[in-house]
């Protein structure tokens, strides 16, 4: 049986505990939790007791993320890490271009060459703020073609929202289990480590790392106790361990650079854990749409599934934003999105189908690619998409034939110098707004 046949059988038999931000707990053996205490004398087992803290131990109980895991071998033994190389991973501050006010948009990246995992098919596109400081975002896509094999990955710097594009993955984490393919997003808490397996030949994405404050389910404030991402269809691993002595490479990400050491065993040995600092997965298929049952149309921050809040009120550091399958119904309205100019920046991929607002097909926005518009960049509908949603009969209408998403951040994005330069940026995006006609009649 095939690595891939191997990891396929593996995620079909999963299991999982249910609700975001909840006080889970797990053990792979009867009897490895301990009762009453996180860290007792002689941990059960024989195992040794250790916390994960995702936030400082003062932070509101609200805000607080933190999980104590039980092990066969603790955290701290381990080598001396070395720097390695970090390929086309890049880290803010983005210092080697200038924040470009144009509207750009990327064709898909071609596929990488033979032999490539999830870690060294990471490509940076471009981010915001500065590492160091906790702040801001970067965008990264992934390719790969092989599976991680005795290697483990884990980021310092920030948590990583996965997005699958094309080809599913098995992600085996610290927690546990986790599968994720298109249409699903996975979660990996700062600083958890885990490995990626294929569960196709092939696999591609998008990867929000967010440097900043943890994302959190939006408030819904008028809109009431439900709707938009329903915190009970997030799915945490159950605990699975790995109990292998022989040499694992361990890569971590620090401070922008990716620093390596060879253990003599696998670091996914946690027998058992509890707390709410986890990994996650999430179908976007049941996102809960909301919108217009009158007249024009939301704020597309209507569709917001999980945000990264700052510290002002309501702008957040970074907004993961779906535009799942909806009804539109809107009475005397122009139904795609409106015209635009933000003081957010809005980087846009497409996982599935087409997007409402632009044209498809070679050329146009497409499965896999994506556009980038820096704040207060005007944008909107495409001249094609105008003229045929200005003359639409507005009956109801399903739009279920796509998937798309947006990372909204608070600050400009400065695409990388290989973003700029690869051939697979498109020279003509301002056309599709030419011919955009004069219809002044005064």
């Amino acid at each position: 049986m095939s690595s891939t046949e191997q990891a396929r059988k593996t995620a079909e038999s999963l299991e999982y505990l249910s609700g975001f931000g909840n006080e889970h707990s797990s053990e792979a053996v009867p009897g490895a939790l301990p009762v009453g205490r996180n860290s007792p004398q002689r941990a059960p087992l024989g195992l040794y007791a250790e916390q994960l803290s995702g936030t400082a131990f003062t932070e509101p109980r609200a805000r607080n993320r933190r999980s104590w895991l039980y092990r066969i071998r603790p955290s701290a033994a381990h080598p001396r890490f070395v720097r390695t190389d970090h390929g086309a991973l890049r880290t803010a501050p983005f210092t080697e271009a200038v924040p470009d006010p144009n509207r750009l948009r990327w064709d898909p990246l071609p596929a990488p060459p033979a032999g490539t995992d999830f870690l060294a098919g990471l490509w940076t596109l471009g981010g915001n703020g500065d590492v160091t400081q906790r702040a801001g975002m970067a965008i990264h896509l992934y390719s790969a073609n092989t599976s991680m094999t005795d290697r483990v990955f884990s980021d310092a710097d920030g948590e990583l929202l996965l997005v699958p594009q094309h080809g599913g993955l098995l992600l085996r984490t610290e927690f546990g289990l986790l599968r994720a393919a298109p249409g699903e997003v996975a979660l990996i808490p700062r600083g958890v480590r885990f490995r990626v397996e294929l569960l196709d030949d092939e696999a591609r994405g998008y990867v929000c790392e967010n440097y900043g404050q943890p994302f959190a389910l939006p408030d819904l404030g008028p809109i009431g106790a439900n709707g938009l991402a329903n915190p009970r269809d997030f799915l945490a691993p159950v605990a699975a361990y790995e109990d292998e002595d022989r040499p694992t490479e361990v890569v971590n990400k620090f401070c922008g650079n990716l620093w390596r050491a060879v253990y003599d065993h696998s670091p996914l040995d946690v027998v058992a854990w509890h707390g709410n600092h986890l990994p996650y997965v999430y179908d976007l298929h049941r996102f809960n749409v909301l919108g217009t049952i009158s007249y024009d149309h939301p704020d597309p921050s209507l569709f917001t599934v999980l945000t990264s809040p700052s510290d002002t009120p309501g702008l957040a550091g970074v907004d993961f934003v779906v535009f799942a399958p909806r009804w539109l119904v809107g009475e005397d309205t122009f139904r795609p999105p409106y015209f635009h100019r933000n003081v957010m920046s809005e980087y846009m991929g497409l996982i599935e189908g087409a997007y409402d607002a632009k044209t498809a097909g070679p050329g146009g926005f497409v499965p896999g690619g994506g556009s980038l518009h820096n704040m207060m960049s005007a944008h909107g509908p495409d001249r094609e998409t105008f003229d045929r949603a200005s003359a639409a009969e507005l009956v109801p209408q399903k739009v279920d034939d796509g998937l798309a998403f947006m990372f909204e951040t608070r600050w400009p994005v400065t695409a990388t110098p290989q973003a700029r330069e690869t051939g697979r940026l498109q020279r003509g995006y301002d056309e599709v707004w030419q011919g955009l006609q004069r219809h002044f009649r005064p």
